[in-house]
Formats: structure tokens, C-alpha cells, sequence
């Protein structure tokens, strides 16, 4: 394939469309009503199963107490029009649903959708590789600087400049590192993002959640280090930013009564008309805010506990176009102040506040390609849970930032290698621990432990070295390499084999004894 994906992808959007008609199915109750002078067994008004299903929404985790009846007036209307339920007479998909006495029932026939194939994304992998040292492009020599030359290391230098003393060791070269580049800088944001995302979301690979061409290195670093001191996003180029009278009218409303020049409203609903201007700017865009990419990704956040989904968030809204982030970060900081805000006049005479804002701005936050039949809901819980952490989910994860900086100091060390050997011995433990989640414990073993197994080999048979000296080197070889000096001694007779014996230390009242022992002889002698 060439990367793109074939369809919407809506995976999870499927399988909650199914598992809540299983659970509308199985739980409303049936019995026999009256029409016409005839009964129908097995029957339900409009209003039972709006009753029932609105309950049953509410109380499901996937969709959570936020859901309207009105929106579960539209899902029964999608249900009669997908065949899920047909009026008492069979008719379905033209008919209208009502939430009345009308009769309906559930057809024989099973109404579950069948899963789409997920696109795999071969020509990406699963993950980007992460840049090793040999990724390292060769680059262009600067002018008036004499290139720098590899430095020979012998033993007696290693010795000198590292805590693992080993001995003699082979012939080592000294190899500088060149300058990083942007492109890598990126490039190492990215894998790692996406490698943490994956973690995150429990999955054993993105095919078919996340397609790895339309994850944006560029977009992670400004998204990270291109914010003001609130945290919000800064645009480069003040062309993708919002327009000046919608932030003119959000600033209104978020700090209300003293959002305007005047400071007083300029007639009766005037604070409504602000609102309906901000949500006809967001209700026009392209595409929602968190992309059509990455649809799958924010649905399949819905079913992880609070504190995941929090990190989940917190990773994933780093892919998106940083224009994009700013606008989301705007508006839920507005849609959670106009909520919390007591002075706010109410904004509409029969819906409250907080269910005006998360239906007015949900379907522009979250939204697939094609309209799937609970896009509306699977918004409002998604819509509802980032208004209430939003200061919390644009905050970058302490851990992914640590680990990107250790890696990229990493890279900006030099490198030792041996003779005949890539291997590099500057790796910190914990860039090893990274490196394992991209490659496979085969590589690392056969990569690394080989040389140093080696050189440990090497130190347990010199002869020449003093044993208090050996002894001293193999607790620094065990402290800095545990699982190569672990491996070759897993047990403490392995290790009394291999090793000197110390001798043991005498109390003082003792050293007496480390003297020859003389028989005791006396002379006798006899005065005449």
C-alpha cells in the first residue's frame, strides 16, 4: 500500500454501535400493547425505548451521564433507519421515529454491523526507528576548521578516563559525533511519541488506530517548546491564526461581565449573540479539530480509566497541527470558564449551560470522514472529559520529555569503539531500556553483551595482575555491566572457580601465627 487509508476506519466506532444494540436488544423489556383493536406481543412504545435506552446510555461508561434525551431520540432514529427496530406494521428507514405511543418492535433478523479490514500501513512499520549512530548522514566539512581525528585510546587511558577498570583491553578508537540535526531532532520526537502512545493505549501495534505519515515531528517540537507562559500554543505565521473578532469575542465571554470595552452589556442577549458568533466560526472549519487522521486514535481514549486517558491525551494532542492546538486550547479554557462562571447570564431558555457549550462544540472537536452513526455521542463524552481536565491534558508528559533529552545527549556523546566491533560502550543504562522497546532482545544481546563478555574473560585469565587488583576491577566491571558479570557468574561456586581465593584477615592478637612456627629451646647451664 502506499500509506493511505482506505476508508474511515471507524473500529471502535463499530464495535460500541454493536455491543450497544446487544445491550438495547437484550435489556428493554417487552410485553403486549393495544393498537386498533389488536394486540402485539413482544412491543414497545417510542417513549419506552427512549426511557430505556436514555437510562442505559447514561449509565455506560462509553457515553456517561452528559447524553440528552434528544440525542437518544436521534440514535433510536438512526436504529429504525439501519433495520435495528421497524414499526409494528415492518416499515422501517423512511419512517420517522417518535417518541410517543407508537408501536414498534425488533425485527428477526440480526442488525450488528460487520467490522471493515483494517489498513495496514507495510510501508511505515509500526513504529520509526529510532536514529542509531551509524543513521548519521555524512556532512559537509566547514570551512577553516581542520577535521577532527579519531583519538587511539590504549588501556592505560581507558583506565584513566572511565570507572570500569578492565585490564589490557584491544586497540579503541575514540569517534567524535557530529552536529544533530533538526530533521533528526524531529525525527526522535516522533518515534517516541508514537512509541508512548502505544504504551499508553495497550495496544501491540497503531495498524489500523494510527497511521504513521500523518505523524509530524515538526508539529510535536513547536507543540512542545513554542508555547507562552500559560501553556497555549504561538503561532510562526499569524495568517493560520484565528481571526481577531472571534478572540475578541471569546476574550468577552471567558471573562464575563468585564470581557468587553465598555464593561456592560450593549443590550439584552447580547452576551448570546457573542456566543453564536464564536460557534459559527468553529461550526464552519474544514475538519474538526483533532483531524480526521486521527479519529481513531481520541475513540479508542474513550475507553481507558481517567488517569490514562489524561496521559493518552496528553500525548496524542501533540500530533496535531499546531494551529489546530491552539484553537482547541482556546476553546475549552472558554467553554470551562463560561460554565464556572456565576455572573454569566443563562445563554439558552431551556438547556443549561454546561449541556449548551459541550452540544454547540463537540461535533467540531471530534468527527470521522464519513458520519458515523454515534459520532454525536462518542464527541460528547470525549468533548466533556477535556473541558474538565484542560489544563491538565496539554501538559507534556515529564517521562517522554525526560527520555527524549537523555537520547539526545546520548547522541551528542562520543563514541568508543573496538577494533573489528560497532558496538557502542557510552550507552547509559537507561538509553538501553529505550532502545529495547524498538528492537528485540536478540539484538541487544548479541550487539553488546559479545564484545564485553570478552573483555571479562580476558580479565579472569590474566596472570600477571595482582589478585587484590583483579578482585578490585571485577566489583567495578559488576557494578557498570550487572547482566554480563551476572551471566558468566550466576552462582557463588562459579564465581570461587574463576577467582582467586583471598586470603583471610586475621584479628591482631592473631598475626603471631604468620610467622614460621619455632620449636621452644632453652640452654641450661651449671655454675661449678
Amino acid at each position: 500500500m502506499n500509506g493511505k487509508v482506505i476508508g474511515t476506519g471507524p473500529y471502535r466506532a463499530t464495535k460500541l454501535w454493536n455491543e450497544t444494540i446487544k445491550l438495547f436488544r437484550g435489556g428493554l423489556p417487552l410485553r403486549r400493547h393495544w393498537a386498533n383493536f389488536r394486540s402485539y406481543d413482544c412491543s414497545f412504545t417510542g417513549a419506552e425505548a427512549v426511557d430505556y435506552l436514555h437510562d442505559l446510555l447514561r449509565r455506560n461508561y462509553n457515553f456517561g451521564p452528559e447524553v440528552t434525551r434528544y440525542q437518544t431520540l436521534q440514535l433510536l432514529r438512526k436504529f429504525l433507519k439501519a433495520h435495528v427496530i421497524e414499526d409494528i406494521k415492518g416499515r422501517h428507514g423512511t419512517e420517522d421515529f417518535e417518541d410517543n405511543g407508537h408501536l414498534y418492535r425488533f425485527p428477526p433478523l440480526s442488525p450488528l454491523k460487520s467490522f471493515p479490514t483494517k489498513p495496514l500501513f507495510r510501508d511505515c512499520g509500526d513504529l520509526p526507528r529510532l536514529i542509531r549512530w551509524d543513521d548519521y548522514e555524512e556532512l559537509p566539512q566547514r570551512e577553516n576548521i581542520a577535521p577532527l581525528k579519531s583519538s587511539v585510546m590504549t588501556s592505560d587511558l581507558w583506565n584513566k578516563r572511565h570507572s570500569v577498570a578492565i585490564g589490557d583491553v584491544n586497540e579503541c578508537k575514540l569517534i567524535r559525533r557530529k552536529e544533530i540535526t533538526t530533521k533528526q531532532v524531529d525525527h526522535i520526537w516522533k518515534s517516541m511519541t508514537a512509541e508512548h502512545l502505544q504504551r499508553v493505549l495497550g495496544l501491540n501495534s497503531l495498524d489500523g488506530v494510527l497511521n504513521p505519515t500523518h505523524v509530524n515531528g515538526k508539529h510535536i517540537v513547536h507543540n512542545v517548546f513554542s508555547v507562552n507562559k500559560t501553556g497555549i500554543v504561538v503561532l510562526e505565521n499569524k495568517a493560520e491564526d484565528m481571526p481577531y473578532w472571534v478572540v475578541s469575542a471569546m476574550k468577552c465571554l471567558a471573562n464575563w461581565p468585564n470581557g468587553n470595552g465598555s464593561k456592560q452589556p450593549a443590550y439584552p442577549g447580547f452576551e448570546r449573540d457573542v456566543l453564536k458568533t464564536v460557534a459559527d466560526y468553529f461550526q464552519r472549519l474544514k475538519e474538526p479539530l483533532l483531524t480526521y487522521h486521527l479519529y481513531e486514535v481520541f475513540v479508542n481514549i474513550l475507553s481507558l480509566q481517567q488517569e490514562v486517558a489524561t496521559e493518552a491525551l496528553q500525548l496524542s494532542t501533540l500530533l496535531l497541527p499546531p494551529p489546530n492546538r491552539r484553537r482547541l486550547q482556546l476553546l475549552l479554557r472558554l467553554m470551562a470558564r463560561v460554565c464556572q462562571n456565576p455572573h454569566l447570564p443563562p445563554l439558552n431558555d431551556a438547556i443549561a449551560t454546561r449541556t449548551l457549550m459541550v452540544q454547540m462544540f463537540s461535533h467540531c472537536v471530534l468527527g470521522s470522514v464519513d458520519e458515523m452513526d454515534l459520532d454525536e455521542l462518542l464527541s460528547t463524552k470525549l468533548v466533556t472529559f477535556m473541558m474538565e481536565h484542560h489544563n491538565t491534558i496539554f501538559q507534556v508528559p515529564a517521562k517522554l520529555r525526560s527520555q527524549v533529552q537523555e537520547h539526545l545527549s546520548h547522541l551528542k556523546r562520543a563514541q568508543i569503539k573496538y577494533a573489528g566491533s560497532d558496538t557502542d560502550f557510552s550507552a547509559s543504562p537507561a538509553f538501553f531500556k529505550q532502545i529495547r522497546r524498538v528492537e528485540s532482545e536478540e539484538q541487544r544481546v548479541i550487539g553488546t553483551q559479545t564484545p564485553l563478555q570478552a573483555l571479562l574473560e580476558g580479565l579472569i585469565a590474566d596472570r600477571e595482575l595482582p589478585a587484590k587488583d583483579k578482585r578490585k576491577r571485577l566489583k567495578q566491571f559488576q557494578r557498570s555491566y550487572p547482566d554480563v558479570y551476572n551471566y558468566r557468574f550466576p552462582t557463588e561456586e562459579s564465581k570461587a572457580a574463576a577467582l582467586p581465593e583471598k586470603a583471610p584477615r586475621l584479628k591482631p592478637h592473631l598475626m603471631f601465627l604468620r610467622k614460621p612456627f619455632q620449636p621452644f629451646q632453652r640452654s641450661w647451664s651449671f655454675r661449678a
